[in-house]
């Protein structure tokens, strides 16, 4: 499967910049062409590039995933219509206004932070089509940042727990194995970008995290 290593505007943070999932990649205006291209490449998606509430911090702000996307307040027109370039969008209103951080999701199951309330976790579920359970990883609620899946696998925090992740293979439907990122930085979903073709990390990810990503993504295959 295919595996790049790289840089947003100098950071190997991609998971705050980039949202991918099955069918779209949302990235800033700012990314570059050479990257657009490794992205459309590597995951077989289309770029989508937008601001969202005037920000580049986009897979912060952005949870996604085949069936629809969910963001906070603040968007306006033009980021609403470019958004809707890659699909139905949205606007899901809670204090937990970063749904990039506080949502994993893949085509069967959702994560949400706990703090979420009834209504949004309802929401954040209509949006996306899945079942959606609140639910922390390595006791963070911020489990969009902790953690990356896809439709074949997900990787988590080095520190969660055999109870997180037994919780988060039942919400998800797949396995769930953990690793770091970027030389050792336990927020996974803050490093890589991927979806069930492929992987992007962060410049500074060893060889040796990059096998245990491909591994916990099932991408050997």
């Amino acid at each position: 499967m295919p595996v790049g290593r790289t840089m947003v505007g100098g950071s190997p943070y991609l998971g705050v910049f980039l949202r991918a999932d099955e069918r779209t990649v949302i990235g800033p205006p700012s990314l570059p062409g050479a990257l657009e291209r490794d992205l459309a490449r590597i995951l077989g998606v289309e770029v989508v590039k937008t601001t969202v509430s005037d920000s580049e911090v986009v897979g912060a702000l952005v949870a996604s995933n085949s069936r629809g996307r969910v963001v906070g307040e603040g968007l306006d027109a033009g980021e609403q219509r470019r958004l809707e370039r890659a699909g139905p969008i949205t606007v899901v209103r809670d204090r937990q206004n970063a749904m990039g951080n506080n949502v994993l999701a893949n085509d069967v199951g959702a994560l949400v932070h706990p703090e979420f309330s009834s209504e949004a976790v309802a929401a954040i579920g209509r949006a996306l089509g899945v079942p959606t359970e609140r639910a922390t990883l390595a006791g963070l609620g911020t489990v969009g940042m902790a953690g990356v899946a896809t439709n074949r696998g997900a990787v988590v925090h080095p520190k969660a727990t055999d109870r997180e992740l037994a919780r988060a293979e039942q919400v998800l439907g797949v396995p769930v194995a953990r690793s770091t990122a970027n030389f050792g930085v336990p927020v996974v979903g803050a490093c890589v970008v991927a979806n069930s073709r492929g992987i992007l990390v962060g410049r500074p990810t060893t060889p040796v995290e990059i096998v245990h990503l491909q591994d916990g993504l099932q991408l050997f295959d």
